[in-house]
């Protein structure tokens, strides 16, 4: 702009000739712009192009190594007809045409909330568009953050319709919660199974060179890569992850390029499997065998669930881009290949990966082959933490330790509790099944509930989201539900041969986190059903009948609402309180991160005189509390710039205005549900008189007030107060509360809230711990709730 204006000021004195260079400037300038926008569109292609690049290491490790076992699992008893192994062919090419290519990386992927993937992720996408959160800690304040994305409903459209259904009785959202819990287990049961069955898979090529090895060697060696692999979690990804994409990629390419040299080799007829024909004669030939094949092919599309999962990491488009150009193709190429390969070598089905292998490239692809598996593995345990910090910051999962291990990508965590429970049950599948085809039908009961739960999920998104005509949805979740029930019939006959072990393993983790949650929100609703009034507040007079000692209490409670039992609790057994109090509530939306500008909400409880407030801190499912000291200092900013904003809104009412506004905020503080400023709303104009707590009170601050609760006469005043008594120590206020079963609860909700839900709270972590408070400074209050 400067260089324009420079340029009108300058017309006035110029020559002809500068005048006749003026009129030849225009055509410069827009070959200029166009120039600059093709370097502009180059840059952005190239700089796709390598995210499309790295997101091979993260998102398609898991969905590359199942060639290693996807033919062993199809013919675990062998393969009698050679047409067996073109219907197969035929199979897999249409499976992956039509989940991973068409559902997951053309629809499911765009269903991301702000780039986050995995069901979690759709249950929070759906929060936000109806009302179906089983804990109802929602403030319409909440709404106006800039990640908590949503669209309108048309009147009468089916979107409404939908979502009065699901919102018409808790029963439908119990429903859905426990949908999405059935989904996460199923992943953690995926995080369990993909280590074992990759590099027990990966490992058994040391018997094709050397078969005089027994299968107890490749067990320990699969058990030792996977000590090794489990014991570096702690170091994250962000070290190892620049080897990934180039470990995959090279993977890729060679049984891609393995695939080509079999087919010109052995039988270039299997072909013929990309004629849906085959399909129909091969379940046509009849047999149970045929059927139960389905259960060996279906892996072949394992890891699509963790493509979504692991989506934060890269835009869409890459990941598209990714497996469009590369990946698809060469596993279509790798599975064609062993195709060709086993119709002149059926009694290789065992070993159909390695057999296939030229001999002058074998050590170099087992080698590569092995790193590929770790790279599977690692994607699939970095997406079950991710999955589980999600579960755990809506409340569906016990307080465990998380630890950020990368400074630049939020994303990367470690859970050591976690990893060492995966870890050990990974180890006890391993070395228990020692079998790769026992493993795999596990593996595939996993991972088909976790696409049927999926699929239910993105119903809802194509109706209450996207606004899809119903045919639209009728189409897409028949299509989808049609294929993943008929695998999901083939597994269920593998039940008894390993089918059994994530049905378990999930349902373990389903008691849980359902108990948790229950625990959670029985916990949540008698405290706002036991809430003190503001009447019983007013009544207690400026000093609230106790004497008030300098210093800060900030008293920790989950209502976002309301003044919570814990400190009646507290006021009454003791005869003192301090000068300042503040109630903060940490809380957890469903989105994915709540920007720093706009995470604290600060409010006034009752008069000016009582020095009360209220702090709202709010965190997405990816956010992580920071340390003591840092959210100590951002509340007490987000408090002072209250207090500021409150003294300038006082100072910009005239007389008349300002009483009758002090009349009516008195009525909301009655209510307890006054709004909030909050640190965004920086802007006087942008706040209306009913958005703003009120700025003076009926009991006004030169009444006689106790020691430590001077006079406040202005900003300035209130400001130094309150820097006085942050000075003069600040104390946690942490209520250890307790919560048991009525006497007359039936038995099954005694055993829930009194047997493991206190031993779940026994041993997990401590608010104290999740809050990082000083132990110093720490003042447990406890107290019990009967619900």
């Amino acid at each position: 702009m400067e260089i324009e204006e420079e340029g009108r000021r300058g017309d006035n004195m110029v020559s002809m000739w500068d005048l006749d260079q003026k009129l030849d400037q225009p055509m410069d300038e827009e070959a200029g712009r166009l120039n600059n926008m093709y370097r502009a569109k180059k840059i952005s292609a190239i700089l796709m192009l390598r995210l499309s690049f790295q997101s091979l290491g993260i998102v398609y490790g898991d969905l590359g190594t199942s060639p290693l076992y996807v033919f062993y699992n199809t013919f675990p008893k062998g393969i009698e007809d050679p047409e067996d192994v073109i219907g197969a062919l035929s199979l897999i090419i249409y499976s992956l045409t039509l989940i991973p290519l068409l559902k997951y990386v053309f629809v499911v992927c765009r269903a991301n909330d702000n780039g986050q993937g995995g069901t979690f992720a759709l249950y929070s996408l759906l929060c936000r568009h109806a009302n179906i959160k089983t804990i109802p800690n929602q403030h319409r304040t909440d709404e106006q953050l800039t990640t908590y994305s949503r669209t309108t409903f048309p009147e009468k459209s089916f979107a409404v319709k939908a979502k009065g259904w699901l919102e018409g009785h808790p029963s439908r959202k119990n429903a859905m919660l426990i949908l999405v819990l059935v989904g996460t287990c199923m992943v953690i049961g995926d995080g369990i199974l993909t280590p074992a069955i990759s590099v027990l898979s990966a490992a058994g090529g040391i018997k094709v060179e050397h078969p005089q090895i027994g299968s107890e060697i490749v067990v320990l060696v699969a058990v030792v890569l996977l000590v090794a692999l489990f014991s570096l979690q702690h170091y994250g990804t962000d070290r190892v992850s620049w080897l990934f994409a180039p470990v995959v990629l090279l993977w890729l390419l060679l049984i891609g390029s393995i695939g080509i040299y079999n087919l010109a080799k052995y039988d270039t007829s299997v072909l013929r499997a990309f004629s849906p024909v085959y399909i129909y004669r091969h379940f046509r030939r009849g047999g149970k065998d045929r059927w139960t094949s389905l259960g060996g092919v279906f892996l072949c599309i394992t890891g699509t669930e963790a493509l979504f999962a692991d989506l934060s990491h890269f835009p869409v488009l890459a990941v598209q881009i990714a497996f469009t150009i590369v990946v698809f193709p060469c596993l279509l190429l790798a599975y064609s290949g062993q195709a060709a390969y086993l119709m002149e070598n059926k009694d290789h089905y065992k070993d159909a990966f390695y057999q296939s292998i030229p001999d002058a490239i074998y050590w170099p692809v087992f080698i590569i082959a092995t790193g590929a598996a770790i790279v599977a593995s690692q994607a699939t345990i970095s997406a079950t933490f991710s999955i589980i910090k999600q579960a755990l910051a809506l409340g569906c999962f016990p307080r465990v330790k998380v630890v950020h291990t990368s400074k630049k990508f939020l994303g990367q965590i470690y859970i050591p509790d976690i990893n060492w429970i995966l870890m050990i049950l990974c180890i006890a599948v391993t070395a228990g099944f020692k079998n790769p085809s026992q493993i795999g039908n596990a593996y595939g009961t996993a991972v088909v509930v976790v696409m049927l739960a999926t699929t239910l999920l993105m119903t809802q998104i194509m109706i209450l989201v996207w606004h899809c005509h119903w045919l639209l949805v009728l189409g897409f979740t028949g299509l989808s539900l049609v294929v993943e029930c008929t695998y999901f019939a083939a597994v269920l006959f593998k039940v008894d041969q390993g089918g059994w072990v994530p049905l378990v393993i999930a349902a373990a983790f389903l008691m849980i986190m359902y108990v948790w949650h229950y625990g959670t929100l029985k916990r949540y609703e008698f405290e706002m059903h036991s809430k003190v009034s503001m009447a019983w507040i007013l009544g207690l007079g400026p000093s609230l009948g106790l004497v008030r000692v300098p210093g800060i209490g900030l008293v920790y409670t989950e209502l976002a609402r309301g003044v919570p039992r814990i400190f009646s609790h507290f006021i009454t057994n003791l005869p003192a309180i301090h000068s300042v109090v503040v109630f903060v509530c940490v809380k957890y939306l469903p989105v994915y991160t709540v920007p720093e500008e706009e995470r604290f909400l600060v409010k006034r409880i009752g008069p000016k005189s009582f020095h009360m407030f209220r702090c709202v801190a709010r965190y997405g499912y990816k956010d992580l509390h920071k340390k003591d000291d840092e959210f100590e200092r951002k509340l007490f900013d987000s408090l002072f710039l209250f207090v500021r904003l409150e003294f300038m809104m006082e100072c910009c009412s005239d007389s008349e205005e300002y009483s009758l506004y002090g009349q009516q905020t008195q009525r909301s503080r009655d209510k307890d549900d006054a709004t909030i400023i909050s640190e965004t709303n920086l802007s006087a104009a942008q706040m209306s008189l009913d958005s703003v707590m009120p700025l003076s009170s009926p009991v006004r601050a030169n009444s006689a007030v106790s020691s430590g609760n001077p006079s406040i006469q202005t900003e300035g005043d209130e400001l130094e107060f309150l820097k006085r008594c942050r000075d003069a120590g600040v104390v946690h206020i942490l209520g250890n509360t307790i919560i048991k079963a009525r006497r007359e609860s039936r038995f099954y909700k005694k055993i829930a809230v009194d047997y493991m839900y206190a031993f779940f709270r026994k041993i997990c972590r401590e608010n104290s711990v999740i809050f990082n408070i000083p132990h110093e400074s720490l003042l447990n209050v406890g107290q019990i709730f009967y619900v």
